[in-house]
């Protein structure tokens, strides 16, 4: 099944997101790889392509898991969550309807 996470950004957060970013990356690379990613990115906290200093204000992620515990528990080990870059993370299904 697929499943949303949505990270939101904790305040003045930007130099831990930029440091945890690699390891980020590499876990998204991994399920996309293995064919379990449909779309991630960050959020702008401003009305921009690139935010520069306002930083981001989140991240979403959809992704196939075995279950919803599977996605909470991939989801609490992202590195962001580890940097102190997220303050909440939500996990819900999600019903892919288009494209």
């Amino acid at each position: 099944m697929w499943y949303v996470i949505e990270g939101y950004d904790g305040e003045d957060v930007l130099d831990q997101r930029r440091a945890a970013r690699p390891e980020h990356l590499a876990r998204l690379t991994a399920l996309a790889e293995a064919g379990r990613l449909l779309l991630a990115g960050p959020c702008p906290a401003i009305d921009a392509q690139d935010p520069g200093p306002a930083g981001f204000s989140g991240s979403v992620v959809v992704a196939e898991f075995e279950s919803l515990e599977a996605a909470r528990a991939w989801a609490d080990e992202d590195p962001y969550t580890a940097a102190g870059v997220y303050g909440r993370t939500e996990v819900r299904p999600f019903k892919p309807v288009l494209p």
